[in-house]
């Protein structure tokens, strides 16, 4: 009887820590009326900053957000970016409060709550367990989310742009369906948000590089590596180059195995697309490479996809 009852002291005391959890992202969590259907979620991001997804946002004009001490306020777009599905708005209100964020990352296994504010009447939550955190996240047509995370939690109608948090009640990342594959959605990482902010507000979008290359990653031979001196284990042989673009005018050849750009490691794919965007974009960038078995260096311009 005493094993059971301490297991019902646990559990009602875990209950209750998920509950205060919820209440207090509920001060932080936004509604955000700029469709024509159902309400969606945002988030306080920092002073008159909402942060939300960029495809619940169908309307440029006559935005608004209800804040969770009921007050309806008006919002203007202050960017967007579809391929990371983030939007910023723009709200006249000080000292809203901002969430907390977590410090440590998250793993799986660990227990998240999703949280929206699909309507006035409070927030509305789901309840599971953290199932994948992936430093990348390719999509069909090739773009690079960095740092998502899935959880099992149910993605309720309303909840894209929400948080999704730890038991603690810290922020772990913004919910998106859009991302979606066989239901569910992804969760965009506070690290990777930040990034596209600070980026929509420096530039009014997100700059995104390329080589004009086709590759793919390959291992590299201890012995070849050693001739080369490196003692990198994977890197990128080019299988293609573009006529006329950045990596052709700058020398690379098929063939070439690029190692890294601008001295950071680039052993996939993923890793050499997160280098060339944001400020390296229309900057020369050293490419450190093998070729015939021997180290190389090239210097490259970096372009800018869909310039």
């Amino acid at each position: 009887m005493t094993d059971a009852l301490e297991r019902g002291t646990a559990l009602q005391q875990l209950s209750d820590n998920l509950a205060d959890a919820v209440e207090q992202a509920g001060a932080w969590t936004v509604t955000v009326n700029a469709r024509r259907r159902f309400p969606a979620t945002g988030i306080v991001w920092s002073d008159g900053i909402i942060v939300t997804a960029n495809h619940v946002v169908e309307v440029d004009d006559d935005i608004t957000v209800g804040l969770a001490d009921g007050r309806t306020v008006e919002a203007t777009l202050a960017g967007r970016d579809p391929s990371s599905d983030l939007a910023i708005l723009r709200v006249q209100v000080a000292d809203l409060p901002v969430p907390p964020r977590a410090t440590t990352e998250p793993r799986v296994g660990n227990l998240a709550l999703a949280i929206g504010r699909p309507t006035p009447s409070g927030p509305v939550a789901s309840f599971g367990v953290i199932s994948t955190v992936s430093p990348y996240f390719r999509r069909q047509r090739g773009d690079v989310a960095e740092s998502l995370i899935r959880a099992d939690v149910a993605m309720l109608p309303g909840f894209s742009g929400g948080p999704l948090i730890d038991a603690s009640g810290n922020l772990l990342g913004l919910n998106s369906s859009h991302f979606a594959r066989g239901g569910g959605g992804l969760t965009i990482t506070n690290e990777a948000i930040d990034k596209v902010v600070a980026a929509l507000q420096t530039h009014g979008k997100i700059r995104r590089g390329f080589l004009g290359i086709g590759a793919q990653a390959v291992p590299i031979p201890q012995a070849l590596g050693a001739a080369a001196g490196t003692t990198q284990e994977t890197g990128l042989v080019i299988v293609s180059v573009e006529l006329g673009g950045p990596a052709e005018q700058g020398g690379v050849l098929l063939g070439d195995v690029i190692l890294s750009v601008n001295d950071r490691a680039v052993g996939s794919v993923e890793e050499l697309q997160e280098v060339l965007s944001g400020e390296l974009v229309g900057q020369p960038a050293t490419v450190s490479l093998i070729r015939g078995g021997n180290a190389h260096s090239l210097t490259v311009t970096v372009g800018e996809r869909g310039a």
